[in-house]
């Protein structure tokens, strides 16, 4: 007869993993003896950090004062942060009269109800989406902004801006609660289902024909205040540089990238030789050259202003640095994908729209939205040829008498607002690496 041991063995722990928040711990910080050495003096130095930022920031710092010398009566070791309170509508508005700036907030509020249905599933049409925002958003934000007289080009539109941004708007809500779109909402609702596809075209495009002339019919009463360029400055000024860079960019980096890789010669040319002149010089002194040379290129009668002379700077600057951006991504494709369009008979630009350009778009999202960042940091540059962006009005502050010499309270509370806005930008670009499965895992 078998012997059968009735001893039970003891139960062992499972091991730690990564799925515990004790398993993270310890797999990744305290694994071996010399990684848990190293994390017990980083966590030390974050503690002793962050107790004296805390300390200086919020527990000793000033909030209400008059002056940095009051700040001084209250507490001498904490931050005055009662400067930065007091300037806060010139950080974010700069000189832009107080009674306008409804402007610049509506301006940003139809940037965001426009770009909302590229993040909400089931709308349809979002290529669509982004080109029209880079096409007409300019041109109503642009008359918001500045004001005055508008010609009949400006007029037409920001006629189809309002159009556009309200069909989008329409479109994103059909698209999120019925998974349809307003083209086929408008031709059911007609009851035009059978007609043929020419039919429906013309019906389409008639009414929109409609709604533009009505939304043009209405604008012409629409006349605000004109406000000159050079109040405009802060958070606002940086914002316009950068979101019409970072607009212009991509775009005119492709047609750059491809003028490069172009089988004519002069276009080839022409493209490497622009490309590398842009390069070769710093950002800075194309700033310089923009707000010199420039007018001596326009037609006699055009005079630009230093704003649109640096917009016009940053965008070819940074359309230079991108399109070797999208030169490394194409150059990433496996040429069996060139051969493979070509064999189902699509053209050059059929192969590059369709096939090509949306691969390559998705190996090149970091190194596109570290230019972004790059892009966004170097607006601080245009305070060297005297626009208040926001470092110049943070600048302004430590000038002015009853703050003067508040250097390290703006330039802490500046670092903050770039820190968040590149940081939200890292993100989503990880947000998409995943979304569209660049990793190959």
């Amino acid at each position: 007869m078998a012997y059968v041991s009735t001893k039970s063995t003891p139960s062992r722990k499972p091991p730690l993993n990564e799925s515990t928040p004790l398993g993270w711990v310890k797999v990744n910080m305290f694994s071996t003896l010399f990684s848990s050495v190293l994390s017990i003096f980083v966590l030390i130095a974050i503690f002793f950090t962050l107790k004296s930022l805390l300390t200086w920031g919020i527990f000793d710092g000033v909030w209400i004062a008059d002056s940095r010398r009051e700040c001084f009566s209250i507490s001498i070791d904490g931050a005055c942060w009662a400067g930065i309170i007091a300037w806060f509508d010139s950080i974010f508005y700069g000189l832009y009269p107080r009674d306008e700036i409804w402007r610049i907030n509506l301006g940003g509020i139809l940037l965001v109800i426009w770009m909302v249905p590229l993040w909400l599933p089931r709308v349809q049409g979002k290529v669509f989406i982004g080109f029209s925002a880079v096409a007409l958003y300019p041109f109503l934000a642009g008359y918001l902004f500045s004001g005055g007289d508008k010609g009949i080009f400006v007029q037409v539109m920001i006629s189809g801006a309002i159009v556009c941004i309200a069909a989008l708007t329409i479109n994103a809500a059909i698209g999120y609660f019925k998974n349809d779109n307003l083209a086929n909402f408008i031709i059911q609702r007609l009851g035009k289902n059978d007609a043929t596809e020419k039919q429906q075209r013309n019906i389409l495009l008639g009414i929109l024909a409609a709604c533009v002339v009505a939304v043009f019919i209405w604008q012409l009463s629409w006349i605000e205040k004109s406000i000159s360029w050079t109040r405009w400055g802060g958070l606002f000024l940086t914002f316009v540089i950068a979101g019409v860079g970072i607009a212009s960019a991509l775009p005119g980096g492709i047609l750059l990238a491809l003028g490069r890789r172009s089988k004519l010669k002069a276009v080839s040319i022409l493209s490497i030789g622009f490309i590398e002149i842009f390069r070769s010089v710093p950002l800075i002194t194309v700033l310089f050259m923009a707000t010199t040379m420039f007018p001596l290129f326009m037609p006699e009668g055009i005079v630009l202003n230093k704003l649109v002379q640096v917009i016009i700077a940053v965008c070819l600057f940074n359309a230079c640095y991108m399109a070797e951006t999208v030169r490394a991504g194409l150059q990433a494709i496996p040429k069996g994908q060139f051969e493979g369009a070509h064999t189902i008979g699509l053209g050059y630009w059929g192969t590059m729209g369709l096939i090509i350009m949306p691969q390559a778009l998705k190996h090149m999202i970091p190194n596109i939205v570290g230019t972004f960042i790059g892009l966004l940091k170097d607006t601080t540059l245009v305070s060297i040829i005297g626009l208040f962006d926001l470092l110049n009005i943070l600048r302004t502050i430590s000038r002015d008498k009853p703050w003067l010499g508040l250097h390290q309270e703006t330039l802490v509370f500046g670092a903050l607002i770039f820190f968040i806005l590149c940081f939200a930008m890292s993100k989503y670009s990880r947000h998409l690496e995943e979304k569209l499965s660049t990793s190959h895992k």
